[in-house]
């Protein structure tokens, strides 16, 4: 009978405090996961000093350059896991002929380019250590477009198409590549606490849009998160699973009275 120690699995979240990134975080380090944090553009530079004081085992990873990530992430164990590709971008409800070219390119260079610059890089090491799990954080908000929202649905879309096509690429390898694509998720990127939560008018829209009549809850995308990075079950790859609660409705849900 062998007396070695099981293995530590280490997972690396992009972007780890905004959106689904400290759901992450909370639901790897439950799964017993060595959780490595990567974010660069943080808005509150306490949310670090935050997460660090509740979870001192994190490691905080600061490069931008997925390049650069990448080897800084693998050189902490020698191996990576699972990676969670948690993108997001302002969006801006506008029309499309005030969005400026430079949005656009900031919009598509951070939601599609750096996805993939992060699974070009990984890709090499994640065949020579014999396989993982890729899960990209993406949206299934162009399901129903709406006017306004040009760039970041466009955006969306290429991500989601990404991640359906460089899955076929590496499915006989042992390489998972699915996407979760959430709308209606509670987070301060999107569904910022004092409109959506506090505010009665911002209760009653998601009542009306969302078929559960509620938004979904941090630790539920973090379940979903856990399973796709635990999972042994390599033939579910190229997945993109909608996180809405329902949405959008078919036929659309009558309007509350």
């Amino acid at each position: 009978m062998g007396t070695g120690k099981a293995i530590r699995r280490t997972a690396l979240i992009t972007n780890g405090l905004g959106y689904a990134g400290l759901p992450a975080v909370h639901a790897l380090l439950g799964a017993g996961f060595k959780v490595l944090v990567q974010e660069h553009r943080a808005d509150d530079p306490s949310a670090w000093s935050t997460l660090l004081n509740e979870h001192p085992e994190v490691v905080k990873i600061t490069e931008s350059n997925p390049p650069a990530l990448i080897e800084a992430a693998w050189e902490v164990t020698g191996r990576v896991d699972a990676i969670v590709s948690n993108d997001h971008f302002p969006a801006p409800q506008m029309p499309a002929v005030s969005v400026s070219l430079g949005f656009f390119r900031d919009t598509i260079e951070a939601l599609v380019v750096e996805p993939f610059s992060l699974i070009q890089s990984a890709a090499p090491r994640l065949r020579k250590q014999g396989g993982g799990n890729v899960i990209f954080i993406t949206s299934c908000r162009t399901r129903a477009p709406i006017g306004g929202a040009t760039v970041a649905d466009a955006a969306r879309a290429a991500a989601n198409a990404m991640v359906r096509s460089v899955a076929l690429e590496f499915a006989a390898e042992g390489i998972a590549i699915n996407a979760i694509a959430p709308n209606f998720l509670y987070s301060e990127a999107y569904y910022p606490r004092s409109i959506f939560v506090e505010h009665a008018r911002g209760r009653e829209y998601i009542a009306q849009q969302v078929p559960a009549q509620r938004m979904g809850r941090p630790q539920e995308i973090g379940e979903v998160i856990s399973f796709l990075a635990t999972t042994n079950a390599k033939f579910l790859t190229g997945a993109i699973i909608d996180f809405a609660g329902g949405w959008p409705a078919t036929p659309p849900r009558p309007m509350a009275v």
